[in-house]
């Protein structure tokens, strides 16, 4: 499933930092979203102490088979050289490029991407779910381990309890993401709508997609694709 292209890849940080200003604007904060029948999920890796690329996309079935558990109807991984040295607030130019390529090479396309990641909870509001969800034009959901920017409550101790996750912005005080406690009695995650999507559509659709574990089963199955077992994501 090709995408048109949307910008060069080739950009040195600070324009790159620029480009994110420009494209933020691009994001769509509202539900747009078709009949859900196949639901992707993308994760990110690293190899070779960084200097390759590892980009896992499995697509599921919706709605599960019960219990948590869903059919996967196709997988796709990708490799290439990184493209860009870790820089804090510029992930999705080192990631988004090889997730891509993973995308490229499906055969059927998702009406809905949930991304190991952040969505507008970024300080310029385009993390890598936001990023790579213009590039798709699809719906597409963050849902990141660790919080980027913004501060937030303590989410209530029970499954599905959440707490807004707030930052300041060009127009004062903004809600940018949900800090959901995915399972009892463990850290919360981060949920932040991507593109196309509202935050309270983004935190159904989680809840909907959790499993037996804190991750929802998208991006727990993306995630053990991307990642190698001798190797830690950088």
């Amino acid at each position: 499933m090709p995408s048109v292209p949307l910008h060069d890849w080739n950009l040195s940080p600070a324009e790159a930092i620029a480009l994110q200003k420009r494209l933020a604007g691009r994001v769509e904060r509202e539900d747009r979203l078709d009949t859900v029948r196949r639901i992707a999920g993308v994760d990110i890796g690293f190899e070779q102490g960084g200097e390759i690329t590892r980009a896992a996309v499995v697509v599921l079935a919706w709605p599960s088979t019960g219990g948590g558990v869903f059919e996967v109807v196709e997988q796709a991984v990708h490799r290439e050289p990184t493209r860009m040295p870790y820089v804090p607030g510029l992930l999705s130019f080192r990631e988004v490029p090889a997730a891509l390529a993973a995308f490229d090479k499906l055969a059927t396309r998702p009406q809905l991407v949930m991304v190991d990641g952040q969505g507008i909870a970024h300080p310029r509001r385009l993390g890598v779910a936001s990023h790579l969800g213009l590039w798709l034009d699809l719906p597409t959901i963050g849902v990141a381990k660790t919080r980027l920017c913004g501060r937030h409550g303590e989410p209530g101790a029970e499954r599905g309890d959440w707490a807004p996750l707030v930052d300041t912005g060009s127009d004062g005080e903004e809600t940018i993401g949900a800090v959901l406690r995915s399972r009892q009695g463990v850290k919360p995650v981060f949920v932040s709508p991507g593109h196309r999507l509202s935050l309270a559509t983004a935190l159904e659709w989680t809840l909907a997609c959790l499993g037996r574990t804190k991750l929802p089963e998208p991006t727990r199955l993306a995630d053990r694709l991307a990642s190698r077992r001798d190797q830690k994501r950088r």
